[in-house]
């Protein structure tokens, strides 16, 4: 392993959620790889995030938290650039090993990826009440 793998695996930490002899491959990458490295990432989530709806849904704070959550998916599911952005950001912390895993199933877990990711932006909706930048 290189040293850049080797430090991004431990930097990352531990596999997060359940992994069994019956996990799928696409559920084992999500619990070993990509659960880590959101958990990592989830501060630049959150300021990405408010800066994306500062600069593109100006009126976002005075929404319901209904609304909010709705807007977080959506943002999410519709905006290519910014969901593309997002990706970036969960990539860049995957080894060449683990890319390699990535590129051969990408469409199955980059769904996994951001739907765990608008979960994850969705409980912690009530920063939002007070993250401006």
């Amino acid at each position: 392993m290189t040293d850049r793998d080797t430090f991004l695996k431990e930097f990352r930490g531990e596999t997060l959620g359940t992994v069994s002899a019956q996990s799928s491959a696409d559920e084992l990458f999500q619990n070993q790889t990509i659960r880590p490295v959101l958990k990592l990432q989830n501060d630049i989530f959150i300021a990405a995030f408010a800066n994306y709806v500062n600069k593109n849904k100006p009126d976002f704070y005075s929404y319901t938290v209904e609304k909010k959550l709705q807007t977080i998916e959506n943002s999410i599911q519709k905006d290519i650039k910014f969901r593309n952005s997002l990706k970036g950001m969960v990539m860049a912390l995957f080894t060449v090993e683990e890319y390699n895993t990535y590129i051969q199933n990408s469409s199955s877990l980059n769904k996994r990826m951001m739907n765990l990711l608008i979960e994850r932006l969705k409980s912690q909706v009530q920063l939002f009440e007070e993250v401006k930048f």
